[in-house]
């Protein structure tokens, strides 16, 4: 790596640090990032993160609180859940550290300079990121909410904004959830606080005025057993000013009354100090039935009254709703925005029981909700609707309390609107998905059409009709499918006879002829139809809008979606839009079929003009077969050819031209015209005939290769006494010849490699070899479409093809090369198979000629020859 290159990565990698630096230099928001972090698992987190990914539609989403470290507390996907880790290393770092108000947005963070060198962009993990802080009240930026995926994406300013709004519901629960810790924490400290002996107590005599205090208490108003006089005024002496005169009255009336004294109130120490003190007494009866003496107990609430202040400022700063039940379920608290969202103030709540103020929670997921949560002891989070006069969707967060039941609330209407339009445009993509991947992989797509009402059902309408226009310009009716499934048969018969029994003005017939969209009232679709059972079925099926919806191909309209909607059911217009791509794509494929199978029969066409019948020679059975691949138009390189020479021999040719398209056909179809009129002049032999191809070739400069083999099949009149004939054949790169003996083996002629290619030198050598064979042995010629596999070597198959022969060695001739096709490559091979075999005749019969003057002598040996 270069000097240059060097310097940047430590640029970029130093972002995440100066990030990191930046937050550690506040040390109050340090101390505000732990304050809030939730010790624990917290559900209302996972439900949120989880929200975030599903409404952004991303693979992942994190919560992370930033102290010295990065916490992350709740998340999806490859979010590290109860992890900790260097804050340098985090995009969320990052987010944190930006402007205040500020989302980080990045589309493609391999490239972004602000993070591509962190560690989870460089492992691969994040691709694209959306972050926003997580600001409490003091605006510091404890944290950070954030979506993202592995591959990089656009992010929209809707999405943008949903984040934050998420963000708000994030910092929501954290601070409720920590303010509900810390009173719980504060209220068990001076519980434990009293029971360790912090609890003063003291003993009033009203008619003389005497107050004692144990040690305790003295300590706790600031005297000692010296300094302390033992009377009201002592006491007097250090009560705050402003609490005197109402403590007074308070114990005056107790006094009277003989009353419970239980009341709170400050004093103020001698060096100035303010705390809170709560007492409370009873009285005992003195002999004329008033009160001799107000025993009782004290202790001071100065840290409870702080804490309990700090949870009201929370509360009513809070952007959710807030309110307090106690244990006969009345309202003992509730914040600002409580009394927004719930239409009522805290002066008629307060006291009401929940019950009766809110009609319709009884018997709902409300009740059951608070109080499985107070017979459980366990928090419950669930979503709920409240109807009118609410009439919104609210999430709900509940905690049982030894005073009662706490509840935070949000209202999410507008969020379930959206997750739930964020759902419906999920499955409408995942439906158009399923649709393109049956029709691109159909091997019927006619089929596929007819199944598209059971696709559209019910996602996208109630019910459902396809037509498809025939080869013959006729529509007709090829699917339907129904919501209801009793109701089935009845559109299935009324799918048999509506085209016959509508009008030439009825909606399908104008979509037919204009390719438009037609929208119609169900109603009048019925109307339009004659009085009979047709008519009769389109009552009974009652739709209260038909639209019909055309199946367009590149130049005309090759049938109509309809698609039908009941009574009750919405018609939305994305919903249509869904419904209209379906049909688009149906269309398209419809189309594709008619072109494909145009190309198919002009291919067939220029196959069967360049692949001619085998000659009927007496002395032998001529067969050809030739199966085009699968996947191609039916035209290729491959070919064969059977002809007689004028000195009365019969050749056999088998050859295939590098490629697969229309110009290894065309090349083809000149190689064979060539080898034909080469061969048929000059008489020669195979080997002559491939030298002469080679030099005619490059002298035409054809710019092709190709493989070939050619076999010549040669009898003197002796040969022809003792029922043999000699084979002489040559061999430019193509695979070898087999040969069935009349007991049934099999013998491959020589190594497949042959002789060089055609095409490449035609000065090159070429060699021919002859073989004698005896009467009742068939000769095969082939390409390598038969033997070839994706999955396995050219060895395997010759070896699959000899066992094959072996097995199919007694078929008639014509019966054993179908059946080798169906065996190899069943009917539908990988690439274009021709195939070429001679069976020669058992029985002697007449021979049309005498042999020619370019007959081999008896005398020439099986050898090579050069």
């Amino acid at each position: 790596m270069d000097g240059s290159t060097d310097r940047t990565v430590t640029a970029e990698a130093s972002s995440g640090d100066r990030a990191a630096a930046q937050l550690r230099l506040d040390p109050s928001r340090v101390e505000a990032a732990r304050r809030i972090l939730p010790g624990g698992h917290r559900p209302g987190l996972d439900r949120l993160a989880g929200l975030a990914a599903r409404l952004l539609g991303t693979s992942g989403s994190q919560v992370s609180l930033l102290t010295e470290l990065q916490h992350v507390e709740a998340g999806t996907g490859a979010a590290a859940v109860g992890t900790s880790g260097p804050l340098e290393e985090s995009l969320c770092t990052v987010t944190a550290a930006m402007p205040a108000g500020e989302a980080l947005v990045v589309s493609d963070a391999r490239t972004d300079p602000r993070v591509r060198d962190l560690p989870p962009v460089r492992a691969g993990v994040i691709g694209s990121y959306l972050g926003t802080a997580l600001t409490d009240a003091d605006g510091h930026a404890i944290g950070a909410l954030c979506v993202f995926d592995e591959e990089p994406r656009p992010w929209a300013p809707s999405e943008i904004s949903t984040l934050r709004h998420l963000a708000g519901s994030v910092m929501t629960e954290l601070q409720l959830s920590a303010l509900l810790r810390q009173h719980e924490s504060e209220r068990l400290r001076w519980e434990l606080a009293k029971e360790a002996g912090e609890v003063g107590t003291f003993d009033f005599e009203p008619s003389t005025g005497v107050l004692l205090w144990d040690e305790q208490l003295q300590r706790m108003f600031g005297y000692d057993p010296a300094t302390f006089d033992q009377s009201l005024d002592a006491f007097n002496a250090r009560v705050h000013p402003d609490d005197m005169e109402w403590h007074a009255d308070a114990l005056q009336a107790s006094v009277d009354t003989r009353g419970e004294y239980d009341v709170e109130y400050r004093i103020v120490l001698p060096g100035g100090e303010t705390r809170w003190i709560h007492a409370r007494g009873r009285h005992v009866p003195g002999p004329d039935g008033r009160s001799d003496h107000l025993i009782g107990a004290a202790y001071d609430t100065t840290g409870e009254r702080e804490a309990s202040t700090r949870v009201t400022r929370v509360l009513e700063a809070m952007p959710a709703g807030f309110y307090s039940l106690d244990r006969a379920w009345r309202f003992t608290h509730v914040n600002a925005q409580a009394e927004r969202l719930l239409g009522r103030s805290r002066d008629e709540l307060l006291g009401e029981v929940l019950w009766e103020a809110f009609p319709a929670t009884p018997g709902s997921v409300f009740e059951a909700s608070y109080r499985e949560a107070v017979s459980s002891g366990e928090p419950v989070l669930f979503d709920a609707y409240y109807p009118e006069p609410l009439d919104g969707w609210y999430e709900l967060s509940a905690w049982p309390t030894p005073d009662g039941l706490s509840v935070y609330f949000l209202e999410v209407t507008d969020r379930r609107a959206a997750q739930e339009q964020a759902e419906r445009s999920a499955r409408r993509l995942a439906l158009l998905a399923g649709v393109s991947a049956e029709l691109a992989g159909a091997l019927d797509p006619l089929a596929v059409t007819a199944h598209l009402p059971r696709v559209v059902v019910p996602a996208l309408a109630d019910f459902c009709i396809v037509t498809v226009v025939d080869a013959d310009g006729r529509p007709r009716d090829v699917g339907s499918w129904h919501a209801d499934e009793e109701i089935r048969p009845v559109l299935d018969r009324y799918m048999q006879l509506r085209l016959d029994a509508m009008p030439p003005d009825s909606p399908a017939a104008v979509a037919l002829r204009t390719g438009e969209i037609i929208r119609r009232d169900g109603r009048e679709v019925s109307s339009l139809l004659p009085a009979g059972e047709a008519h009769d079925l389109a009552v009974t099926l009652a739709p209260r809008e038909a639209v019909v919806l055309p199946m367009r191909g590149r130049n005309r309209t090759l049938g109509l979606l309809t698609v039908f909607y009941a009574e009750g059911t919405p018609v939305r217009e994305a919903d249509l839009s869904t419904a209209q791509e379906v049909a688009d794509r149906a269309g398209l494929a419809l189309d594709n079929v008619r072109l494909y199978s145009a190309q198919q029969q002009l291919a067939e066409g220029l196959q069967r003009s360049l692949l001619t019948e085998p000659p009927e020679p007496d002395h032998a059975q001529i067969a050809v077969r030739y199966l085009p691949a699968a996947e191609a138009a039916r035209v290729g390189g491959d070919w064969y050819d059977a002809f007689m020479q004028p000195g009365g021999t019969t050749m056999l040719v088998i050859g295939d031209v590098v490629g697969h398209d229309t110009e290894a056909a065309a090349a083809m179809g000149q190689l064979r015209g060539l080898l034909r009129g080469i061969a048929t002049y000059s008489d020669a032999g195979p080997v002559e005939v491939l030298r002469g191809l080679d030099t005619s070739m490059t002298t035409l400069q054809m710019q092709t290769l190709a493989t070939a083999a050619v076999a010549r099949f040669e009898q003197t009149p002796d040969e022809l006494a003792r029922g043999v004939t000699r084979m002489r054949w040559a061999n430019a790169g193509h695979l070898p010849p087999l040969v069935i003996n009349p007991d049934g083996s099999v013998a491959e002629l020589a190594e497949w490699n042959g002789d060089l290619l055609l095409g490449v030198d035609a000065g090159s050598r070429r060699r021919e070899s002859v073989i004698t064979l005896d009467r009742g042995s068939t000769v095969l010629l082939y390409t390598d479409g038969l033997v070839e596999r994706r999955d396995s070597d050219l060895d395997e198959g010759i070896h699959r093809l000899r066992e094959a022969l072996i097995d199919l060695a007694g078929r008639p001739l014509e019966e054993l090369l179908d059946e080798l096709l169906e065996r190899l490559v069943h009917g539908r091979p990988e690439d274009d198979v021709a195939l070429v075999a001679v069976r020669l005749h058992r029985q002697d019969r007449p021979r049309p000629r005498e042999a020619g003057p370019n007959r081999v002598p008896p005398t020439v040996p099986p050898e090579i020859i050069p």
